[in-house]
């Protein structure tokens, strides 16, 4: 197809999905003006369910926080005795959940909310990430707590079990299957991540002067299709390489960025401090700071959303509370350790302040200019960069799409492949067009999961609280 003709299309489509997107959109980001800044009700919606859990656990974020450690390197002192069920390790399960959240969003997202709120964003981000840790800690207890274990040992699970359990509690079964379906389809609209093909091939194109949408897109599936078509296990053990190596090589390259910049750092923390209460007029102020750093965490770190806890549902562990305690690592090394890295990066350099306060802000491009600033090479290390995470989150992305279609249709085989391979070939066509209908379509069904799934949560947190006292006592954690 020549580059008219797929513009034409992408026209096209783009015009016919606009006013259904926008319709769906409208509804799930429905905003609220708070002294001139936008602030969608969902984000509200995900903040507060943090900040009560906290509350709820009496701070589990900060008590867990070592025994999560402890669980993830050494799991087997916690395992029954008894055939322990599950299909991959606490480390594969926290890998495999980090690929999906850790992705162009933290390369990304972060200067956008400083460009928007001013340096400040990063305080209330980190802090907006640590009250996510207990939302995390809940909704991955309670997957693998109601998971299905298939006869050949496969697991099924996330919230839409959970989610049908509880109402079914209330005497209102049929209302909780419908719950439960919504968020299923929701899942499964929000598989098909064409936004990370598009932005990996946008760097890879600005990068090497290659513009080759569709190869580059049909490359990219096919790699996803290898893995994902392997199960979980297959995932497990991919994501188990590619998450430290992802780590080591942004976060490394980050760190040294900010080693080379130390006389600067504490001027950084400084701007940072007087941004976020306020004190700094040039920062945007507390309003500013506040709305945009805590929505760009939520949008990060998904915490409330529920779909990390459908990767924590296949551990191997007959205690679901040792996967709560892993899962709450994850928005500490998402959060308050990738992004604050890349937004001091970004503050210390001062690449920001020429865009302050700029809508159309692209973020991609001030990371790649605050690296470029001390590296002159550093636009390859952010493209391979750009192209991993892209490529871990649409491994994730796509098991969470077949577990929710495993949810509708039947975990057999059949199922489960037509999904993935149907996701795949749509998946193949993100590079070539730009369609933000589309896109922004699915970002309406990744956070409208949010909904049912923090429902859910508020009715079992009786039950929670009973698991987790019973939990501390037979470890001897109070």
């Amino acid at each position: 197809m020549a580059n008219g003709d797929e513009a034409t299309l992408a026209d096209k489509i783009n015009n016919a999905l606009t006013p259904v997107s926008d319709f769906v959109s409208s509804i799930i980001f429905y905003s609220v003006n708070v002294a001139g800044v936008s602030l969608p009700l969902v984000v509200i919606w995900l903040i507060a369910a943090g900040i009560i859990l906290t509350f709820s656990f009496g701070f589990i974020n900060v008590r867990g926080f070592r025994h999560g450690w402890h669980l993830l390197f050494n799991p087997r002192e916690h395992l029954e005795p008894s055939e322990v069920q599950g299909e991959i390790s606490h480390f594969q399960a926290l890998s495999a959940a980090l690929s999906g959240t850790v992705g162009l969003g933290n390369i990304a997202s972060v200067p956008v909310a400083i460009a928007l709120g001013g340096p400040g964003a990063i305080f209330w981000m980190i802090l907006a990430g640590f009250f996510g840790m207990s939302a995390k800690f809940a909704e991955c207890t309670l997957a693998v707590k109601y998971r299905r274990v298939e006869p050949d040992g496969r697991t099924i699970g996330g919230p839409m079990f959970y989610i049908e359990e509880v109402f079914s509690r209330l005497g209102l079964k049929t209302l909780g299957k419908a719950a439960a379906i919504f968020f299923a389809i929701m899942c499964m609209g929000a598989s098909v991540s064409v936004f990370q093909v598009n932005q990996a091939h946008a760097q890879f194109a600005n990068v090497t002067g290659i513009s080759a949408p569709v190869i580059f897109g049909v490359i990219m599936s096919a790699g996803v299709a290898y893995i994902i078509l392997g199960g979980i296990r297959r995932i497990g053990g991919a994501a188990r390489i590619i998450v430290p190596l992802m780590g080591l090589l942004y976060v490394g390259s980050a760190l040294l960025i900010l080693a080379l910049n130390i006389p600067a750092l504490p001027a950084a923390f400084v701007t940072i401090f007087e941004s976020a209460f306020g004190l700094d007029a040039a920062g945007g102020g507390l309003v500013g700071a506040l709305i945009n750093g805590m929505r760009r965490a939520t949008y990060s770190s998904e915490a409330g959303v529920g779909s990390a806890a459908i990767a924590h549902s296949a551990v191997k562990t007959n205690e679901p509370l040792t996967e709560g305690y892993v899962a709450l690592l994850e928005p500490f090394i998402d959060t308050v350790i990738v992004c604050t890295l890349t937004g001091l990066v970004v503050i210390v350099t001062g690449v920001y302040e020429p865009f302050l306060f700029n809508p159309d802000v692209v973020g991609i491009e001030i990371t790649s200019a605050a690296f470029e600033q001390t590296f002159g090479w550093f636009p390859y290390i952010l493209l391979i960069a750009s192209v991993m995470f892209a490529f871990s989150t649409l491994v994730s992305w796509a098991f969470y799409g077949s577990q929710a279609a495993a949810y509708l249709f039947g975990a057999t085989k059949r199922v489960d492949v037509i999904f993935k391979l149907v996701l795949c070939l749509l998946l193949s066509t993100g590079a070539a067009v730009s369609l933000s209908a589309i896109i922004n379509f699915i970002d309406s069904m990744l956070f409208a999961m949010a909904i049912p799934n923090i429902i859910a949560l508020y009715f079992l947190l009786p039950e929670l609280k009973r698991d987790l006292k019973a939990y501390e006592t037979k470890h001897g954690l109070k």
